[in-house]
């Protein structure tokens, strides 16, 4: 005999009903997220040319400078 039912703080839930809830959930929340563009314009490096790379950080470093 399957348990067609859950217990949440007492309350009994019947099984299909909280899944139909997550489900309305998960759909407003898909339909809310914001679609980021695939190209976008990447911000401008302000580091110094040598630092840009991590070889660069190697040679040149700047930690204590």
């Amino acid at each position: 005999m399957s348990k067609s039912y859950v217990e949440i703080n007492g309350e009994r839930l019947l099984w299909r009903d909280v899944v139909r809830a997550r489900q309305e959930q998960r759909r407003a929340s898909l339909a809310r997220k914001e679609q980021l563009a695939l190209f976008t314009s990447l911000p401008d490096d302000t580091r110094p040319q040598a630092q840009r790379k991590a070889a660069g950080r190697y040679l040149e470093p700047t930690l204590f400078d």
